[in-house]
Protein backbone atom coordinates (compact mmCIF):
# COMPACT_ATOMS: atom_id res chain seq x y z
CA UNK A 1 0.00 0.00 0.00
CA UNK A 2 0.99 3.67 -0.33
CA UNK A 3 1.70 5.59 2.86
CA UNK A 4 3.34 8.80 4.06
CA UNK A 5 6.47 7.64 5.90
CA UNK A 6 8.43 9.77 8.38
CA UNK A 7 12.09 8.70 8.40
CA UNK A 8 13.48 11.57 10.51
CA UNK A 9 11.79 14.05 12.83
CA UNK A 10 11.25 17.42 11.21
CA UNK A 11 12.43 16.19 7.81
CA UNK A 12 9.90 16.18 4.97
CA UNK A 13 8.33 12.69 4.77
CA UNK A 14 7.73 10.89 1.49
CA UNK A 15 5.04 8.62 0.06
CA UNK A 16 6.35 5.06 -0.13
CA UNK A 17 5.12 1.54 -0.88
CA UNK A 18 4.98 -0.31 2.46
CA UNK A 19 3.41 -3.60 3.62
CA UNK A 20 -0.33 -3.53 4.18
CA UNK A 21 -1.29 -4.28 7.83
CA UNK A 22 -2.74 -7.65 8.73
CA UNK A 23 -5.56 -7.92 11.29
CA UNK A 24 -4.35 -9.17 14.67
CA UNK A 25 -6.66 -11.01 17.04
CA UNK A 26 -9.40 -8.63 18.16
CA UNK A 27 -8.61 -6.04 15.49
CA UNK A 28 -9.77 -5.07 12.02
CA UNK A 29 -8.05 -3.45 9.05
CA UNK A 30 -9.81 -0.55 7.37
CA UNK A 31 -9.50 0.71 3.83
CA UNK A 32 -8.97 4.41 4.52
CA UNK A 33 -11.52 6.48 2.61
CA UNK A 34 -10.64 9.79 4.30
CA UNK A 35 -8.32 11.00 7.02
CA UNK A 36 -7.75 14.38 8.64
CA UNK A 37 -4.58 16.45 8.85
CA UNK A 38 -4.34 17.59 12.48
CA UNK A 39 -1.87 19.67 14.46
CA UNK A 40 -1.23 16.62 16.64
CA UNK A 41 0.26 14.96 13.55
CA UNK A 42 2.66 17.90 13.30
CA UNK A 43 3.67 17.47 16.96
CA UNK A 44 4.44 13.80 16.25
CA UNK A 45 6.44 14.65 13.13
CA UNK A 46 8.48 17.17 15.14
CA UNK A 47 9.39 14.53 17.75
CA UNK A 48 7.17 15.80 20.55
CA UNK A 49 5.61 12.38 21.26
CA UNK A 50 7.71 9.75 22.99
CA UNK A 51 5.47 6.89 21.80
CA UNK A 52 6.52 7.27 18.17
CA UNK A 53 9.21 4.95 16.80
CA UNK A 54 10.75 5.74 13.42
CA UNK A 55 10.12 5.00 10.62
CA UNK A 56 6.53 5.99 11.18
CA UNK A 57 3.22 6.66 9.39
CA UNK A 58 1.16 9.50 10.95
CA UNK A 59 -2.61 9.92 10.91
CA UNK A 60 -5.25 9.43 13.60
CA UNK A 61 -8.52 10.95 12.31
CA UNK A 62 -10.04 8.44 9.94
CA UNK A 63 -13.05 6.83 8.35
CA UNK A 64 -13.27 3.90 5.99
CA UNK A 65 -14.63 0.47 5.21
CA UNK A 66 -13.73 -2.75 6.96
CA UNK A 67 -11.33 -4.66 4.69
CA UNK A 68 -10.31 -7.55 6.97
CA UNK A 69 -11.35 -8.88 10.38
CA UNK A 70 -9.12 -10.56 12.95
CA UNK A 71 -9.97 -13.59 15.06
CA UNK A 72 -12.39 -13.02 17.92
CA UNK A 73 -14.11 -9.93 16.52
CA UNK A 74 -17.88 -10.31 16.70
CA UNK A 75 -20.67 -8.15 15.30
CA UNK A 76 -18.79 -6.58 12.38
CA UNK A 77 -18.58 -7.46 8.69
CA UNK A 78 -16.24 -6.71 5.81
CA UNK A 79 -17.51 -3.73 3.84
CA UNK A 80 -19.18 -1.87 6.73
CA UNK A 81 -18.65 1.91 6.84
CA UNK A 82 -17.06 2.95 10.12
CA UNK A 83 -15.02 5.47 12.01
CA UNK A 84 -13.19 5.26 15.33
CA UNK A 85 -11.99 7.55 18.09
CA UNK A 86 -8.29 8.36 17.90
CA UNK A 87 -7.98 6.71 21.32
CA UNK A 88 -8.45 2.97 20.87
CA UNK A 89 -9.27 1.70 24.34
CA UNK A 90 -8.76 -1.84 25.60
CA UNK A 91 -12.32 -2.25 26.90
CA UNK A 92 -11.27 -4.37 29.87
CA UNK A 93 -9.53 -2.11 32.41
CA UNK A 94 -11.12 -0.23 35.32
CA UNK A 95 -11.46 3.03 33.37
CA UNK A 96 -13.05 1.26 30.39
CA UNK A 97 -15.49 -0.62 32.64
CA UNK A 98 -16.54 2.76 34.07
CA UNK A 99 -17.08 4.14 30.55
CA UNK A 100 -13.98 6.34 30.50
CA UNK A 101 -12.26 4.81 27.49
CA UNK A 102 -10.72 8.18 26.60
CA UNK A 103 -8.27 7.75 29.51
CA UNK A 104 -7.69 4.00 29.17
CA UNK A 105 -4.16 3.26 30.46
CA UNK A 106 -3.78 0.53 27.83
CA UNK A 107 -4.91 2.70 24.92
CA UNK A 108 -3.36 2.56 21.48
CA UNK A 109 -3.48 5.53 19.14
CA UNK A 110 -3.07 5.18 15.36
CA UNK A 111 -0.41 7.53 14.13
CA UNK A 112 1.36 7.51 17.50
CA UNK A 113 1.65 4.06 19.12
CA UNK A 114 1.54 2.37 15.73
CA UNK A 115 1.34 3.24 12.03
CA UNK A 116 -1.60 5.50 11.28
CA UNK A 117 -4.02 6.52 8.57
CA UNK A 118 -1.88 8.58 6.16
CA UNK A 119 -2.07 5.41 4.11
CA UNK A 120 -4.41 3.29 2.04
CA UNK A 121 -5.04 0.90 4.96
CA UNK A 122 -4.86 1.14 8.76
CA UNK A 123 -5.42 -1.28 11.64
CA UNK A 124 -7.90 -0.65 14.47
CA UNK A 125 -7.15 -2.62 17.67
CA UNK A 126 -9.80 -3.68 20.21
CA UNK A 127 -12.27 -3.34 17.37
CA UNK A 128 -15.45 -4.27 19.22
CA UNK A 129 -14.89 -1.42 21.70
CA UNK A 130 -13.76 1.25 19.26
CA UNK A 131 -15.60 0.95 15.96
CA UNK A 132 -18.50 3.32 15.29
CA UNK A 133 -20.99 2.57 12.49
CA UNK A 134 -21.60 5.49 10.16
CA UNK A 135 -25.07 6.56 9.09
CA UNK A 136 -25.58 5.98 5.36
CA UNK A 137 -25.94 9.70 4.68
CA UNK A 138 -22.75 10.72 6.52
CA UNK A 139 -19.83 11.10 4.12
CA UNK A 140 -16.40 9.69 4.83
CA UNK A 141 -14.74 13.12 4.79
CA UNK A 142 -17.13 14.46 7.43
CA UNK A 143 -16.77 11.29 9.51
CA UNK A 144 -12.97 11.49 9.44
CA UNK A 145 -13.14 15.00 10.89
CA UNK A 146 -15.22 13.73 13.81
CA UNK A 147 -12.61 11.34 15.20
CA UNK A 148 -10.30 13.83 16.88
CA UNK A 149 -11.08 17.51 16.57
CA UNK A 150 -14.87 17.54 16.46
CA UNK A 151 -15.44 14.73 18.96
CA UNK A 152 -12.78 16.19 21.27
CA UNK A 153 -14.48 19.59 21.15
CA UNK A 154 -17.94 18.07 21.61
CA UNK A 155 -16.93 16.26 24.75
CA UNK A 156 -14.88 19.21 26.07
CA UNK A 157 -17.62 21.80 25.56
CA UNK A 158 -20.71 19.72 26.26
CA UNK A 159 -19.75 16.87 28.56
CA UNK A 160 -16.73 18.22 30.49
CA UNK A 161 -17.21 21.99 30.44
CA UNK A 162 -21.01 21.63 30.68
CA UNK A 163 -21.59 24.81 28.70
CA UNK A 164 -25.18 26.06 28.88
CA UNK A 165 -27.20 28.67 27.01
CA UNK A 166 -26.39 32.27 27.89
CA UNK A 167 -22.82 31.68 29.03
CA UNK A 168 -19.88 33.59 27.53
CA UNK A 169 -17.49 31.05 26.01
CA UNK A 170 -14.11 32.24 24.72
CA UNK A 171 -12.31 29.97 22.24
CA UNK A 172 -8.60 30.69 21.78
CA UNK A 173 -7.34 29.31 18.45
CA UNK A 174 -9.60 28.75 15.45
CA UNK A 175 -8.08 25.76 13.74
CA UNK A 176 -10.10 22.56 13.42
CA UNK A 177 -10.53 22.04 17.18
CA UNK A 178 -11.37 25.67 17.85
CA UNK A 179 -13.86 26.07 15.01
CA UNK A 180 -15.54 22.83 16.08
CA UNK A 181 -15.82 24.24 19.60
CA UNK A 182 -17.28 27.50 18.24
CA UNK A 183 -19.96 25.59 16.32
CA UNK A 184 -20.81 23.31 19.26
CA UNK A 185 -20.94 26.07 21.90
CA UNK A 186 -23.09 28.24 19.64
CA UNK A 187 -25.47 25.32 19.04
CA UNK A 188 -25.83 25.02 22.83
CA UNK A 189 -26.94 28.65 23.00
CA UNK A 190 -23.74 30.15 24.36
CA UNK A 191 -22.39 33.55 23.37
CA UNK A 192 -19.13 32.62 21.67
CA UNK A 193 -16.09 34.90 21.49
CA UNK A 194 -13.41 33.58 19.10
CA UNK A 195 -9.77 34.68 19.29
CA UNK A 196 -7.12 34.07 16.64
CA UNK A 197 -4.29 35.79 14.78
CA UNK A 198 -5.67 34.74 11.38
CA UNK A 199 -8.44 36.95 9.89
CA UNK A 200 -9.58 34.08 7.65
CA UNK A 201 -10.05 31.84 10.68
CA UNK A 202 -12.04 34.56 12.44
CA UNK A 203 -14.24 34.95 9.37
CA UNK A 204 -15.04 31.23 9.52
CA UNK A 205 -15.68 31.50 13.27
CA UNK A 206 -18.35 34.13 12.58
CA UNK A 207 -19.90 31.87 9.94
CA UNK A 208 -20.00 28.99 12.44
CA UNK A 209 -21.74 30.96 15.19
CA UNK A 210 -19.28 33.24 17.01
CA UNK A 211 -21.03 36.38 18.28
CA UNK A 212 -17.74 38.26 18.56
CA UNK A 213 -14.29 37.76 17.07
CA UNK A 214 -11.04 39.25 18.35
CA UNK A 215 -7.71 39.57 16.60
CA UNK A 216 -5.22 38.23 19.15
CA UNK A 217 -3.14 41.05 20.63
CA UNK A 218 -1.67 42.38 23.86
CA UNK A 219 -5.11 43.77 24.76
CA UNK A 220 -7.10 40.56 24.23
CA UNK A 221 -7.89 40.08 27.93
CA UNK A 222 -9.15 43.64 28.29
CA UNK A 223 -11.29 43.25 25.17
CA UNK A 224 -12.85 40.06 26.57
CA UNK A 225 -13.54 41.78 29.89
CA UNK A 226 -15.18 44.66 28.02
CA UNK A 227 -17.51 42.05 26.49
CA UNK A 228 -18.47 40.84 29.96
CA UNK A 229 -15.72 38.33 30.73
CA UNK A 230 -15.82 34.58 30.27
CA UNK A 231 -17.72 31.88 32.08
CA UNK A 232 -15.69 29.31 30.10
CA UNK A 233 -12.40 29.57 28.21
CA UNK A 234 -10.78 26.99 25.97
CA UNK A 235 -7.21 26.78 24.71
CA UNK A 236 -7.65 24.95 21.40
CA UNK A 237 -4.07 25.56 20.23
CA UNK A 238 -1.69 24.80 23.09
CA UNK A 239 0.24 27.87 24.23
CA UNK A 240 1.58 29.08 27.56
CA UNK A 241 0.64 32.66 26.64
CA UNK A 242 -2.90 31.65 25.70
CA UNK A 243 -3.38 29.83 28.99
CA UNK A 244 -2.39 32.92 30.96
CA UNK A 245 -4.79 35.08 28.93
CA UNK A 246 -7.57 32.52 29.29
CA UNK A 247 -7.29 32.43 33.06
CA UNK A 248 -7.18 36.22 33.32
CA UNK A 249 -10.28 36.48 31.12
CA UNK A 250 -12.36 34.22 33.35
CA UNK A 251 -15.01 35.47 35.72
CA UNK A 252 -14.72 34.29 39.35
CA UNK A 253 -15.52 30.55 39.53
CA UNK A 254 -15.04 30.26 35.78
CA UNK A 255 -13.99 27.07 33.97
CA UNK A 256 -10.97 26.64 31.73
CA UNK A 257 -10.80 23.80 29.20
CA UNK A 258 -7.33 22.70 28.09
CA UNK A 259 -7.44 20.77 24.84
CA UNK A 260 -4.35 22.03 23.00
CA UNK A 261 -1.14 20.15 23.75
CA UNK A 262 1.59 21.95 25.69
CA UNK A 263 4.86 20.17 24.80
CA UNK A 264 7.02 22.95 26.23
CA UNK A 265 5.38 22.86 29.65
CA UNK A 266 3.46 25.54 31.49
CA UNK A 267 3.71 28.05 34.31
CA UNK A 268 0.51 28.86 36.19
CA UNK A 269 -0.58 31.59 38.58
CA UNK A 270 -1.94 29.11 41.11
CA UNK A 271 -2.86 31.98 43.43
CA UNK A 272 -5.44 33.18 40.90
CA UNK A 273 -6.81 29.65 40.51
CA UNK A 274 -7.32 29.50 44.28
CA UNK A 275 -8.42 33.07 44.96
CA UNK A 276 -10.99 33.16 42.14
CA UNK A 277 -12.00 29.50 42.62
CA UNK A 278 -11.30 28.81 38.97
CA UNK A 279 -11.65 25.29 37.62
CA UNK A 280 -9.17 23.72 35.20
CA UNK A 281 -10.34 20.80 33.08
CA UNK A 282 -8.25 18.68 30.79
CA UNK A 283 -10.22 16.94 28.05
CA UNK A 284 -8.84 14.16 25.88
CA UNK A 285 -10.95 12.77 23.07
CA UNK A 286 -14.28 10.98 23.37
CA UNK A 287 -15.10 7.25 23.67
CA UNK A 288 -16.96 5.38 20.94
CA UNK A 289 -20.01 4.76 23.14
CA UNK A 290 -20.56 8.54 23.41
CA UNK A 291 -20.79 9.07 19.63
CA UNK A 292 -24.57 8.50 19.22
CA UNK A 293 -25.55 11.81 20.88
CA UNK A 294 -23.16 13.71 18.62
CA UNK A 295 -24.23 11.79 15.50
CA UNK A 296 -27.90 12.47 16.30
CA UNK A 297 -27.21 16.21 16.46
CA UNK A 298 -25.40 15.96 13.12
CA UNK A 299 -28.32 14.03 11.60
CA UNK A 300 -30.84 16.66 12.75
CA UNK A 301 -28.74 19.50 11.35
CA UNK A 302 -28.04 21.11 14.72
CA UNK A 303 -24.33 20.47 14.15
CA UNK A 304 -22.79 20.74 10.68
CA UNK A 305 -19.22 19.39 10.80
CA UNK A 306 -19.10 19.12 7.00
CA UNK A 307 -19.04 22.93 6.89
CA UNK A 308 -15.68 22.89 8.69
CA UNK A 309 -13.90 21.18 5.77
CA UNK A 310 -12.06 23.85 3.80
CA UNK A 311 -9.56 21.76 1.84
CA UNK A 312 -9.22 18.25 0.41
CA UNK A 313 -5.81 16.96 -0.65
CA UNK A 314 -4.18 13.77 -1.95
CA UNK A 315 -1.69 11.53 -0.19
CA UNK A 316 1.07 12.97 -2.39
CA UNK A 317 0.22 16.50 -1.23
CA UNK A 318 0.23 15.51 2.44
CA UNK A 319 3.97 15.81 3.29
CA UNK A 320 4.08 19.45 2.20
CA UNK A 321 0.81 20.20 4.02
CA UNK A 322 2.18 18.61 7.20
CA UNK A 323 5.38 20.65 7.00
CA UNK A 324 3.40 23.84 6.37
CA UNK A 325 1.88 23.55 9.85
CA UNK A 326 5.24 24.84 11.13
CA UNK A 327 4.08 28.24 9.85
CA UNK A 328 0.70 28.10 11.60
CA UNK A 329 -2.59 26.23 11.50
CA UNK A 330 -4.71 26.95 8.40
CA UNK A 331 -8.32 27.93 8.80
CA UNK A 332 -10.78 25.03 8.84
CA UNK A 333 -10.18 21.31 8.43
CA UNK A 334 -7.97 19.63 5.81
CA UNK A 335 -9.05 16.16 4.68
CA UNK A 336 -6.78 13.68 2.89
CA UNK A 337 -8.26 11.16 0.44
CA UNK A 338 -5.75 8.36 -0.13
Amino acid sequence: MRAVVVEEYGVLPVVQEVPRPEPADGSVVLKVEATGLCRSDWHGWMGHDSDIVLPHVPGHELAGTIAAIGAGVQGWQVGERVTTPFICACGACEQCRDGNQQVCPNQLQPGFNYWGSFAEYVAVPYAEVNLVRLPDDLGFATAAGLGCRFATSFRAIHQVGKVVAGENVVIFGCGGVGLSAVMIAAALGARVIAVDTNPDALKLAREYGASDTLQASSTTVEEIQDLGGAHVTMDALGSNDIVQQALLALKPRGRHLQVGLLPSGLQLDVGRLIGQELQWFGSHGMPAHAYPEMLNLVATGNLKPADLITRTITLEQTPAALAALSNGTPAGVTIIKP
